[in-house]
């Protein structure tokens, strides 16, 4: 199953603001770094990236231990609270995209693949996710700006909005096992990796690809519960990462043996990226220093890892639809005056990748300015453009200069 780059399936987690009391620096960095990858991997679709740093199984592992946190709280309260901070961001995104499609020629009731009530009632899924949104492979946009297959590109990452309600929902009774019987519930995923994702079970249609997403990444899920709870903490370290080293060297030797077409693209392979995402996650965890502030030359770093996690979100659910964007912009370059020597032509075409990942950033922050802050109003906080934390610091530093005085 293909959950990158093709299907655009990859991965974010749904923050709370990165300056609130209690907020662990150290993994709101890994978060801000799994999206750089997301957006690196989406632009680049270097399977290797997978390998260096699985963003999914890392995210899944931070939104559980922040939702192990928030279940000290009353259970219906956590969940009503998650799920409001999803809703809204996806709302303005469809809002957008799916008026788009329509326009780009895509009509449902004649989709042989969403035709029908069925088709009517999968559209429920831009506003719950708790499906597959429905989409055309193949779509206009407004003055061909955008390729064919823009539609699966910019609806695709939102399978990891329906992954991550299903764990929000499932959470309870997860941290109710894990409490309980913490092995078992810490590798069972693991085992049904084993079953649902080399084919030993084949279970049909979207079903089988929620399961299949639930059990690759269940593990690290619950890992957040273990790394709230303290339990991965009395494991002894040497022990911990010894065991992962194994899991993961089982991880990659299974995936040389299953490779799909993008060779040791990890998404393509269910078991070896549930047991690489797992090891990789474990001493992560092993290591968090647990920072109330970034250390020494990281500090530098601090306000853009302070916007990334508070628009986290936004990111995500954009990115992909904002990397195809950069491509009409690099195309109006061929038309100024000093390019039009073959020389020059050439030039830009060898570096038109270079170019999109300059461009791509810049337009994620107008999406952050569009868009981002919606997220505050789902959260329940004042409406802020530009949330790095910089007012606050500033704030802060005038307080203490008048105590000073």
């Amino acid at each position: 199953m293909t959950q990158e780059y093709t299907a655009g399936r990859h991965e974010v987690g749904v923050a709370t603001a990165a300056k609130a009391p209690g907020r662990d620096r150290y993994l709101d960095l890994l978060r801000s770094l799994a999206l750089v990858r997301v957006v690196l991997y989406h632009l680049f679709g270097w399977a290797w990236l997978t390998v260096l740093f699985p963003s999914m199984g890392v995210m899944f592992a931070l939104a559980g231990s922040l939702m192990a946190r928030s279940l000290n709280r009353p259970t219906l309260s956590v969940i009503r609270g998650r799920i409001r901070r999803l809703l809204p961001p996806l709302w303005a995104f469809s809002a957008v995209v799916l008026p788009l499609m329509f326009v780009g020629g895509w009509k449902l009731s004649e989709d042989p693949d969403h035709s029908g009530t069925w088709g009517l009632l999968e559209l429920l899924n831009y506003v719950i996710p708790i499906g597959a949104p429905p989409y055309p492979w193949e779509v206009g946009f407004p003055k061909d700006l955008l390729e064919s297959t823009w539609a699966d590109q910019a609806v695709g990452p939102l399978w990891y909005l329906r992954a991550y309600l299903w764990f929000v929902l499932a959470s309870p009774l997860l941290l109710w096992a894990f409490r309980r019987v913490p092995w078992a519930t810490l590798l069972a995923p693991l085992a049904l990796t084993a079953v649902v994702g080399t084919g030993l079970v084949t279970i049909p249609g979207e079903l089988g690809n929620t399961v299949t997403d639930f059990a690759i990444y269940g593990s690290c899920w619950v890992l957040g519960f273990a790394h709230h709870e303290g339990v991965l903490a009395k494991v002894p370290r040497y022990l911990a990462v010894s065991g992962s080293v194994l899991v993961m060297s089982f991880a990659l030797w299974w995936a040389s043996g299953h490779q799909g077409p993008d060779g040791w693209d990890l998404n393509d392979i269910p078991l070896a990226q549930a047991t690489w995402s797992f090891g990789f996650v474990v001493i992560l965890l092993q290591y968090s220093p647990s920072w109330q502030e970034l250390p020494g030359r990281l500090a530098r770093w601090d306000k853009l890892v302070t916007l990334s996690n508070n628009r986290a979100v936004t990111i995500y659910l954009w990115h992909n639809l904002l990397i195809m964007a950069t491509v009409p912009i690099i195309d109006q370059a061929y038309n100024l005056p000093f390019m039009q020597s073959d020389r020059a032509v050439a030039a830009l075409d060898a570096t038109d990748m270079v170019w999109m990942f300059v461009l791509v950033w810049p337009l994620i922050g107008l999406a952050i300015l569009a868009f981002g802050w919606i997220e505050d109003l789902a959260a329940k906080r004042k409406p802020r453009l530009w949330p790095n934390g910089a007012k606050k610091g500033r704030a802060k530093k005038r307080v203490t200069a008048g105590q000073g005085s």
